[in-house]
């Protein structure tokens, strides 16, 4: 019961014993004093008014109860909205957490995936190298290359380094081994005593000019080759103009003890 109906009720409940007190009153009045017809009407009019007071205060009544049943049904339908609400919310937030951590997962698979990808185009990317003195950039795959046919020459296969270096040369013609890949292919030439073969990567070697430290070095394998093919004129041609080129280095000191010989 709504506190309205309980207050409505009390009131009610004080009126009629405030109107019964009255009726007594009243009925000891015409028992005694009033006998007459002023006293019998004036008895009747206050039952009326009695009885209209006690219907409205039913009808007042009622309607608090209603009131306090609707108030009631109400109250109710507001505490289910608020359990629905509740539920909602907390469907949502259940909803919002997996949303949080679905993302949390994309962004690390994505971080991964980036990662990953970094390392695989690495691997492509060209690599700061240095070698016989200078550095350039050489492509993974170039690196590999120049490498396994250095590393068969060093393994004293002459044969099969000449096959690598001619291969790499071919593939890499704009290379910045190309110089050291001459020297060495030369090199293995003249292990293998192709000494024409092996002045044709030294002269390419020379041609290509700068100041690569293998020059000199090269001038002198050069010689060498000459002297083994019996030519000691274009030998000494080829000493002599080295010392002018070269002079200070250990190949033109080489070559200083070499042209005394042949002389």
């Amino acid at each position: 019961m709504s506190t309205l109906a309980f207050f409505s009720m009390r009131r009610a409940a004080r009126f009629a014993a405030v109107c019964a007190a009255l009726l007594g009153c009243f009925s000891f009045a015409h028992a005694g004093l009033f006998e007459d017809e002023d006293a019998r009407k004036a008895i009747l009019d206050l039952r009326q008014k009695v009885q209209e007071s006690q219907s409205r205060l039913e009808e007042e009544t009622r309607r608090a109860t209603d009131d306090s049943a609707q108030l009631r049904r109400s109250l109710v339908d507001l505490q289910n909205q608020l359990e629905a609400a509740r539920a909602d919310i907390a469907k949502l937030r259940g909803q919002n957490e997996q949303m949080v951590r679905d993302l949390s997962e994309v962004q690390r698979l994505q971080k991964d995936a980036t990662v990953s990808l970094d390392e695989r185009l690495r691997k492509f990317e060209p690599a700061r190298v240095s070698v016989d003195g200078r550095e350039f950039l050489a492509d993974i795959p170039e690196k590999r290359d120049y490498d396994a046919a250095m590393g068969i020459f060093r393994k004293g296969e002459f044969g099969p380094a000449q096959l690598a270096f001619v291969q790499f040369l071919n593939r890499y013609p704009k290379t910045g081994y190309r110089q050291s890949a001459l020297f060495w292919l030369g090199n293995a030439q003249y292990a293998t005593r192709e000494y024409k073969e092996a002045v044709a990567s030294f002269r390419a070697l020379i041609a290509l000019g700068g100041d690569h430290i293998r020059l000199p070095e090269a001038a002198l394998a050069i010689a060498n080759c000459q002297l083994e093919l019996k030519d000691s004129k274009a030998a000494r041609k080829t000493l002599e103009d080295l010392l002018t080129q070269y002079p200070g280095t250990e190949a033109a000191q080489a070559a200083k003890d070499r042209l005394t010989r042949l002389r």
